[in-house]
């Protein structure tokens, strides 16, 4: 079995941004690293919960809605895998700019956290989340598609 492309970079030497870790066919996998790995600082479960409700929202309320395969954290609590179908890098990168944006002045009820809408509904983090939003945002104003390559 092979192992994917992010699997066989040397992770210590990986910085924050938006990287490809794997292309099947029409289907792009993007790892937004939101945190250097291994060095000690990850993201915390509940801001990782609330961001992954707002940017997949956001994401399925767009034209795009239907090239959005999944949204959801990384194991390793250093960012988010965004998988898409057909979509040309540059809107991935402007989707995932507008969702940043769209989290960091989001206010009011969080969608998809009530009890029968959720199995972690209370574990939510606003505040953590846009935290997040606002640095990973600074990040994503230097990422291009040919910045894209582990």
């Amino acid at each position: 079995m092979d192992k994917i492309a992010s699997f066989q970079v040397d992770h210590d030497t990986l910085k924050k941004g938006m990287y490809i870790s794997r292309i099947d066919g029409d289907i792009i996998t993007y790892d937004l690293r939101f945190k250097v790995p291994n060095a000690g600082d990850y993201l915390d479960n509940a801001a990782i919960h609330t961001f992954e409700h707002l940017f997949a929202t956001y994401v399925r309320n767009t034209p795009f809605s239907d090239k959005i395969v999944y949204f959801g954290p990384m194991g390793c609590r250093t960012g988010f895998y965004f998988i898409t179908r057909d979509l040309p890098h540059e809107t991935a990168i402007d989707l995932t700019r507008k969702a940043l944006q769209f989290i960091l002045d989001f206010k009011g009820v969080i969608p998809g956290s009530a009890r029968n809408e959720c199995g972690n509904y209370l574990n939510h983090d606003l505040v953590g989340a846009q935290r997040e939003s606002k640095i990973y945002l600074d990040v994503m104003q230097h990422v291009t598609p040919a910045t894209l390559q582990y």
